[in-house]
């Protein structure tokens, strides 16, 4: 179980969907967020003036997945400026740096290949990286700072919007009420979990082999991501989940997966037959041996 641990985040001007100032307790790191159309204030943050890492946002119209590009510099200003010029994807932007100016190329280099090496891994965006940064050589002690300084960023990555470094496993065993699964024609049968993060199908599920012409658009393409991504694999007649994808909703994961507009909340079924709904009415039931005459 991760532990309890709190985010601060300071509104340099008030406004909650402008520029915004990312910490938390002790830790030297420090967030700097900010839309596109507010690059010229983020320039005057003294922050961007140091050594970071950054990650570019932004949205593609022939995907349902974000599009992302992860880069350094020192000073990572100049970087960003370079890229408000010469790419037209992103919209906004999270940079992280220090709070006394400890990171050096090295280390901002090191966090780069790690970010761009779980995106990959997550395949819950469009990277828009052409190659895999290759890590410096870091002596034992700062690879261990590193990795710890890439934990805390990995704390707030959610919190801001960006969930794309998130790990789909369920971690430990999952408890019998968190587990559920579906079948549908053709042999297809997949399980998937309930947890915080999402629902999460599970490694080798199958999924249908094409889609219905019902099928709504935003789900098609969805599902052709995952198929671009390499998240579904054609097996045989079926399509095979070749690892852990989160999804955001139990309909999601069931419409991907049977290639037909559903409702997952009376599809998804636990070991007992259970759907979600029958879970959630027996959840509200009143016991008649609770109430108490007045």
């Amino acid at each position: 179980m991760p532990g309890a641990y709190s985010i601060r985040i300071f509104l340099p001007n008030g406004e909650p969907n402008g520029l915004r100032i990312l910490s938390r307790p002790n830790w030297t790191g420090t967030g700097v967020t900010f839309a596109r159309t507010g690059f010229q204030e983020a320039t005057k943050r003294k922050e961007l003036s140091q050594a970071g890492v950054y990650v570019l946002v932004g949205n593609s119209e022939d995907s349902t997945l974000p599009t992302i590009y992860i880069g350094e510099g020192d000073p990572v200003l100049g970087r960003l400026k370079s890229h408000n010029l010469n790419k037209d994807f992103w919209n906004w932007a999270v940079v992280f740096t220090t709070t006394d100016n400890s990171l050096n190329k090295a280390h901002i280099q090191h966090l780069e290949s790690r970010l761009v090496e779980l995106a990959k891994d997550r395949k819950r965006c469009n990277l828009e990286n052409g190659n895999q940064p290759q890590p410096p050589t870091l002596i034992e002690s700062e690879l261990a700072d590193m990795e710890s300084f890439l934990g805390y960023m990995l704390g707030v990555f959610p919190l801001i919007g960006i969930d794309i470094f998130e790990s789909a496993k369920s971690t430990g065993k999952a408890k019998s009420k968190d587990m559920f699964s579906l079948k549908g024609r053709d042999g297809i049968f997949a399980k998937a979990v309930q947890n915080p993060s999402g629902f999460i199908v599970l490694k080798d599920s199958t999924a249908a082999p094409g889609t219905t012409p019902s099928i709504s658009k935003s789900i098609k393409a969805f599902r052709e991501d995952l198929i671009r991504q390499g998240v579904l694999l054609k097996n045989g007649e079926l399509y095979t989940f070749t690892q852990d994808y989160t999804f955001s909703s139990p309909s999601m994961a069931s419409s991907v997966t049977l290639g037909r507009n559903t409702n997952g909340r009376s599809i998804w079924k636990d070991k007992s037959g259970k759907s979600l709904n029958d879970l959630a009415a027996e959840s509200t039931d009143c016991d008649p041996q609770d109430e108490k005459s007045t």
